[in-house]
Formats: C-alpha cells, sequence, structure tokens
C-alpha cells in the first residue's frame, strides 16, 4: 500500500445514503403488477 492510497465509503462516492428505498420500491410494484394481472384473469373467468 502507498501513502497517497485512499479509500472512500461507497456514501462518499455516489453523494447518497444506500437506504435500500428502490429495493421496496421494486417489491411492492412487483406485489401490485402480479395482483393486477391476477384480478385481470379471474375476473373475467368467475363472471363468465
Amino acid at each position: 500500500m502507498s501513502a497517497d492510497e485512499r479509500h472512500y465509503s461507497a456514501e462518499q462516492v455516489t453523494g447518497a445514503r444506500q437506504e435500500g428505498v428502490v429495493r421496496w420500491v421494486l417489491v411492492i410494484s412487483l406485489l401490485l403488477v402480479v395482483v393486477a394481472m391476477s384480478a385481470v384473469w379471474i375476473v373475467p373467468a368467475i363472471t363468465s
């Protein structure tokens, strides 16, 4: 290791905090899509 070698954290490099918000948005979006697509498939099957 050289004396001028620097180590940066992920927060310093990206300029943002790593909170996992994107992960939650993706999970909630996926669940909503699954529910909506199921409703599109199940409701017509029940009513006909």
